[in-house]
């Protein structure tokens, strides 16, 4: 795995006055005119140079990790500011009571199931930073250490989320050793147990694999309970059909079956059981459009006004629920289908992949996504899921991983100025200002990726990697002196 500080930063936490031990993570970058700047850090301990790794034993846990109690979504209603919402206050900047409040709305949600207590809490809502989540063990080969060095590779770059699609292999290593929140998509590993046959899936084999995850301590996980029998006949003149995992396996389960999703008419169980352990309940869309060919279709449609109704339900069964807007979408649609997806939701944070712009960038899917993901966020879609550079053409390797974090990375910055969002602005003034002094070394430190602008850099101006190293042992030790003292 790649440990170790993130170039031009140290890393350094805020002691939380409520919980006691309570720390939240961040990295400072000192600048030359001797200011610093501090930002937001999903990196974990794996940045971290004095923490103590060990994959076999996991992270230590959290303080103040409370079970029973209810959902972080009950609790915020009762009007109690839990551990978790002082948590992402402190790293949001803002106020706790902003925080309650916008989940007790519904607007927000933190996935953090409480049997997940390596995990540092964080928010996904349109009232705050833009998140990013990246797909990891997506080969049939990718075995838990594979898995789990895409995980830290990932966050490392910014992925503030992880989704594991490894379908249950050591999904336990991956959470004990995960700082961000771990979903799932408990339908693959169902497929599995019943030897990769739709039509043998059943309500009862389902449950099962949602109930050993929710123990195991998955935050989130993503269920197509909106693809409906009536849907499936709507997708018949679509260019790429039903390009959802999920959805085409519940589409070829109703088939077969002829009758109703099991996911929709036994969905009131399946709140009763994340509410139990909460776990964030995230409406896939089955039948998001695979192309641009297909956006905008009567399919598409229908499953965002079941997604809708559903989503009502479990909110006001005390679930915690987002939900996927559409994936494949022309620039001009993009914000209308925005507005849409939260009226039809009442509001529930929303998270989409991409949307795609374009059909034509095999290799490069990565940048007609950004471009997407970049108009949806400002729009007000919440989190943005990662699409690789080679998203139609095979598994990613990391390179590519690195480069779709990025790339979306980028995207999010970009919405969060547009929405104003102050911190985010303090970083980019301080890059223009080092840009315009030529001062270098602030402009690598302070980008989304310090090592790419350090090798350009290096490149074109025959600058050795030794007196790079030695400038920023000495910025950092210095910035090191000052790292801890604050505390909210």
């Amino acid at each position: 795995m790649t440990t170790g500080p993130i170039t031009g930063s140290a890393k350094g936490y805020l002691d939380l006055a409520d919980v006691r031990g309570g720390r939240v993570p961040y990295r400072r970058v000192p600048l030359a005119d001797g200011r610093h700047v501090d930002l937001y850090d999903s990196s974990g301990p794996y940045t971290d140079p004095d923490a103590v790794l060990d994959v076999d034993r996991g992270l230590p846990p959290r303080p103040g990790v409370i079970g029973g109690l209810g959902t972080q979504l009950q609790r915020a209603r009762d009007g109690v500011v839990t551990a978790e919402m002082a948590f992402v206050a402190a790293r949001e900047g803002l106020r706790p009571r902003l925080v309650r409040d916008e989940i007790a709305a519904g607007r927000a949600v933190i996935p953090a199931n409480h049997r997940h207590p390596e995990s540092e809490p964080m928010i996904i809502g349109r009232a705050f930073r833009v998140k990013v989540t990246a797909n990891v063990g997506t080969s049939n080969l990718a075995s838990g250490d594979s898995t789990l060095e895409d995980m830290v590779w990932s966050i490392r770059w910014g992925a503030d989320t992880v989704v594991d699609l490894s379908t249950g292999r050591d999904g336990d290593r991956i959470l004990r050793n995960a700082p961000v929140p771990v979903g799932t998509v408990p339908l693959h590993q169902t497929l599995e147990t019943v030897q990769g046959d739709p039509a043998a899936l059943t309500w009862e084999a389902f449950r099962d694999t949602v109930v050993e995850q929710a123990e195991r301590g998955v935050d989130y996980m993503t269920v197509h309970a909106g693809v409906r029998l009536e849907h499936v006949p709507l997708t018949a003149g679509r260019v790429a059909g039903i390009v959802s995992r999920g959805g085409a396996i519940m589409a070829a389960w109703c088939l077969r079956r002829r009758t109703e999703s099991f996911l929709y008419t036994h969905f009131d169980e399946l709140c009763d059981i994340l509410a139990h352990y909460d776990v964030t309940l995230a409406l896939g869309a089955g039948l998001q459009p695979g192309s641009i060919a297909d956006a905008d279709d009567a399919a598409q449609f229908a499953e965002l006004r079941t997604i809708g109704g559903l989503a009502k339900t479990a909110k006001a069964r005390g679930v915690q629920v987002m939900v996927e807007g559409p994936g494949h979408l022309p620039l001009h649609v993009i914000a209308d289908n925005v507005r849409l997806l939260d009226q039809l939701s009442h509001g529930a944070p929303s998270y989409a992949y991409g949307p795609l712009t374009t059909d034509v960038a095999p290799g490069h899917d990565h940048i007609a996504s950004a471009i997407g993901a970049a108009v949806t966020a400002q729009a007000g879609t919440a989190m943005l899921c990662c699409v690789s550079p080679k998203e139609h053409l095979g598994v990613p390797d990391r390179a590519g991983l690195k480069e779709a974090v990025i790339a979306h990375k980028i995207a999010a910055h970009a919405a969060d100025l547009a929405k104003g969002h102050a911190q985010t602005q303090q970083r980019d003034d301080a890059l223009s200002r080092a840009r315009f002094e030529f001062h270098w070394y602030d402009q690598f430190a302070l980008s989304v990726d310090p090592d790419t602008a350090r090798r350009a850099y290096e490149v074109s101006n025959s600058v050795g990697p030794a007196k790079l190293a030695h400038f920023y042992s000495l910025r950092i030790s210095n910035a090191l002196g000052h790292i801890g003292e604050q505390s909210t």
